[in-house]
């Protein structure tokens, strides 16, 4: 009897690790087999343009040459951010899917099957930590974004500008040259549409080269004062917009019709954009029948020692979904995405593979010396209750939108004052915390 119990207790663990599809804990597991993988998953997506042209359905093309026996089906959503999440609710949020940014990470394993150690992918890929619980990972960033600038080359070449600027003086006077030689617009803030603003933030550590630059706000009480990075940027932006070298009224641009056209045909100078942005724009050069090169990418105008430095990100995570009854064929699409396709090189961004190759706009970068940094996140959920607390939206646009709008003329105030007024906020917001 006691036999038979052993051995009935082994089939069961057997049949449920069958039934999970992954490993016998419900995890991804690596697959050992490719020819042995099967299973029709679907693959949740955000990057509607890249389903509806065929790309998405190219890239699965090549991902059968390896994993025959597994069907890949997109789901493209449009406002991709709520509706996951509302489906996030039920059982049904398919195979493999980008972890929404409202998910907390301690609830990633609600939803998410583990897909291997902290230590051990992290030799393999970037930004792991962002995807990390317990020392468990639950997410794989597709890619990832250098912070930088995109420009016209064209444009900038045609004002007489031969080198990177290297400080925010510089950068001043070159759009000041554009503006006086050239019909274009020096920059474009896209106001507008509202989030290209929340670019500004995503440039917190570039002057200051320090990985610490994000977890120091968590009890830097007055960010906005003289030589702080909250400061110089926000300093920068109030200065090109209050000198005219911006579009003449920001409230009516927009993105299609406006951004990425006029910088594929060089009736815009400069766009405050990551990495991600430049195959968008080579994209709209072509399709105006411009030479996509005339697109470059630029690093924030400072240096620390003689060198510039990007912070870089990652993009959404891939995570498989704790309910997929095909984990291993999930498991097997994540990992080939990331290791063997050439998306990140296509669409021009970093490779989250540390050993992948560089897109030419980043080659350009690291031949240029620019140093990439990652920033820690150890304080980044202190620094988003501060944030919330303080009232102002460092990663929203409303408060670089009123920035905006007391340098040309269209609100009251002095930036002075203002920067005083977000410092007291943001003060109060930390003593509020507990930090």
């Amino acid at each position: 009897m006691k036999k038979r119990s052993v051995a009935l207790l082994a089939a069961v663990l057997l049949w449920t690790a069958g039934c999970s599809g992954g490993g016998g804990d419900g995890s991804a597991a690596v697959p050992a087999d490719p020819a042995k993988v099967n299973g029709d998953i679907t693959v949740l997506t955000h990057k509607t343009d890249l389903a509806g042209d065929g790309t998405l359905d190219r890239y699965a093309a090549e991902f059968n040459k390896i994993y025959p026996n597994v069907h890949v089906k997109f789901e493209a959503v449009v406002a991709y951010e709520t509706d996951v999440k509302v489906r996030m609710n039920s059982d049904n949020y398919g195979d493999v899917l980008m972890i929404p940014a409202a998910v907390a990470v301690p609830d990633y394993p609600k939803f998410f099957a583990p897909l291997g150690d902290a230590g051990e992918l992290s030799k393999k890929y970037r930004f792991v930590d962002k995807g990390t619980y317990n020392g468990q990972v639950y997410g794989i960033a597709t890619n990832g974004n250098a912070n930088g600038i995109v420009y016209n080359k064209d444009v900038w070449q045609r004002a007489g500008i031969t080198r990177w600027p290297t400080t925010f003086e510089e950068f001043r006077a070159d759009l000041q040259a554009i503006r006086t030689k050239t019909p274009a617009t020096p920059l474009y803030t896209i106001y507008h549409e509202g989030w290209p603003l929340t670019a500004w933030q995503g440039y917190v550590g570039s002057s200051s080269c320090d990985t610490k630059a994000n977890d120091n706000l968590a009890t830097e009480t007055a960010p906005w004062s003289a030589g702080k990075e909250l400061n110089q940027i926000d300093t920068l932006l109030y200065n090109v917009v209050h000198d005219k070298l911006v579009e003449a009224d920001p409230t009516t641009t927009a993105w299609d019709g406006g951004a990425k056209s006029g910088i594929a045909t060089g009736k815009i100078g400069t766009l405050m954009l990551g990495s991600w942005a430049i195959s968008q724009m080579q994209a709209a050069a072509k399709q105006a029948g411009k030479d996509p090169a005339t697109i470059g990418f630029m690093p924030w105008p400072a240096q620390v020692d003689g060198h510039f430095c990007s912070v870089v990100g990652p993009d959404y995570l891939q995570g498989v979904s704790i309910h997929s009854k095909h984990k291993e064929a999930a498991r097997a699409w994540v990992d080939w995405f990331v290791d063997k396709s050439t998306f990140a090189q296509d669409e021009a961004l970093l490779p989250t593979l540390k050993s992948g190759a560089l897109p030419p706009e980043l080659t350009a970068y690291q031949d240029a010396g620019v140093q990439f940094i990652e920033l820690s996140q150890e304080k980044n959920p202190l620094v988003s209750k501060i944030d919330n607390e303080s009232e102002i939206g460092v990663n929203k646009p409303d408060y670089r939108q009123k920035l905006v709008d007391m340098a040309r003329g269209a609100a009251g105030g002095g930036v002075d004052a203002y920067f005083a007024d977000l410092n007291r906020r943001w003060s109060a917001a930390i003593k509020s915390a507990g930090s």
